[in-house]
C-alpha cells in the first residue's frame, strides 16, 4: 500500500491510525490507495500498536436468571450504553458477576488486556470487583452508588429523594398508614429508598411498617400478602421498584382491596408496564438512559486520561414524581 501510494510504511501507519499530523494532500492519496486495494485494518495487529482495544466491559454482578428476566431496567441500560459505546466507534462486552466464578472471570479478562475500561452494574453489599479492578489501573465506572468504600467514579439518581417524594405525596392525599416494600438492603439503590421513605414518614410523625423484597415481582406479592397480615388497616404502599409494585397490586386485588380506594400505592421507575397497569402505576421515574449515557461518557473521559470535576465523577440526576391512578 506504501507503494501504491508513494509513501512511507508509517506515514500509512498514521493515516489508518487517525492521526491528526498528516498532510491532507497525503491523507488523501493514501485513502486511495486503501479504496483501490481493499485494505481492511487488523483489529488485534492495531491494538497491539495502540494498546487499546476499543472495547468496554459491562459488568452485571447478577445471575443469568435475573439480567434475562422481564425486569426491564437490565436491558434499557445494556441498550443505552450500547448506543452510546457505538456513536463513539466502540463496542460493549456484556459480562456477569453473579457468583464468585463470575468475578474471578471479570477480573482475568480485565487483566489480560481485552477492555480499555470497564462500567459495573448492580453491585450488592462487599463486592470485591471494585478493589481487584482498582489494583488493575483501569478506568471503571460505577452504574449507580458503589455498596463498598473506595474512590469509585459513579452516576446515580436521586434515591433517597424520589421515594421521599413518593411518600410524601400519599401522605398529601391523606393516606395515614403506609407500608413499604424494600428492594435488596444489600444494595445502595434499596438502602436510600428505604431511608427516603422513612425520612419522609419521620418528619410526618408516623411510624414505618416494613416488609423485605429483592426487587422482583414475587417478592413483591409476597411482601404486599405479609404486609396485609401484619397491618390489615393500611392504606398505603411505597414499593421501592415498579416490579415489586406490579406483584403488590396482584396481591391486592387478589384480596379484594381497591385501589386506590382502599389502598394507594407507588412504585419506583417508571418503567413501560406502569403506564399499561389496572389501575396505572403512579411512580418515581428515574431517568435509566440518561444514566446509563452519562455512565459511558465518565468512562470514555477517564480512558482518555483525563480527570474530570468531581460533579461529573460523583453524579447524581435527578428524579420526578409521576401521578396516574394507583395513588
Amino acid at each position: 500500500m506504501a507503494a501504491r501510494a508513494g509513501v512511507s510504511r508509517a506515514t500509512v501507519s498514521r493515516v489508518v491510525n487517525g492521526s491528526a499530523t498528516v498532510n491532507p494532500r497525503i491523507r488523501e492519496v493514501v485513502e486511495l490507495a486503501i479504496r483501490e486495494l481493499g485494505y481492511v485494518p487488523n483489529p488485534a495487529a492495531r491494538s497491539l500498536v495502540t494498546r487499546q482495544t476499543n472495547s468496554y466491559a459491562l459488568v452485571v454482578s447478577e445471575p443469568p436468571t435475573r439480567v434475562f428476566s422481564d425486569d426491564p431496567m437490565f436491558s434499557t441500560v445494556i441498550r443505552s450504553a450500547s448506543v452510546e459505546l457505538e456513536a463513539a466507534d466502540k463496542q460493549v462486552v456484556l459480562m456477569l458477576a453473579g457468583s464468585p466464578g463470575g468475578h474471578a472471570r471479570v477480573e482475568r479478562y480485565v487483566a489480560g488486556g481485552h477492555v480499555d475500561g470497564v462500567m459495573l452494574m448492580s453491585m450488592h453489599g462487599a463486592d470485591p470487583l471494585p478493589a481487584a479492578l482498582g489494583r488493575l489501573r483501569v478506568p471503571v465506572v460505577s452504574y449507580g452508588r458503589p455498596t463498598v468504600p473506595v474512590d469509585l467514579p459513579y452516576v446515580d439518581n436521586d434515591n433517597a429523594g424520589g421515594a421521599a417524594a413518593a411518600v410524601r405525596h400519599l401522605l398529601g392525599t391523606g393516606r395515614r398508614r403506609i407500608a413499604a416494600i424494600t428492594g435488596p438492603l444489600d444494595m445502595v439503590a434499596g438502602q436510600d429508598r428505604l431511608a427516603g421513605y422513612r425520612e419522609a414518614l419521620r418528619d410526618a410523625g408516623r411510624r414505618p411498617i416494613i416488609a423485605l423484597g429483592d426487587f422482583t415481582r414475587e417478592s413483591g406479592a409476597e411482601a404486599m400478602r405479609q404486609l396485609l397480615e401484619d397491618d390489615p388497616a393500611l392504606d398505603a404502599v411505597f414499593a421501592a421498584n415498579d416490579m415489586m409494585a406490579i406483584g403488590a397490586l396482584r396481591t391486592l386485588r387478589s384480596a379484594g382491596r381497591r385501589v386506590p380506594d382502599d389502598v394507594a400505592v407507588v412504585g419506583f421507575d417508571d418503567i413501560e408496564a406502569a403506564r399499561y397497569c389496572e389501575p396505572p402505576l403512579t411512580t418515581v421515574r428515574q431517568p435509566v438512559s440518561e444514566q446509563a449515557a452519562a455512565m459511558v461518557h465518565l468512562l470514555l473521559t477517564l480512558a482518555e486520561g483525563r480527570r474530570p470535576p468531581d460533579r461529573e465523577r460523583y453524579k447524581i440526576l435527578p428524579t420526578e414524581l409521576v401521578v396516574r391512578e394507583s395513588a
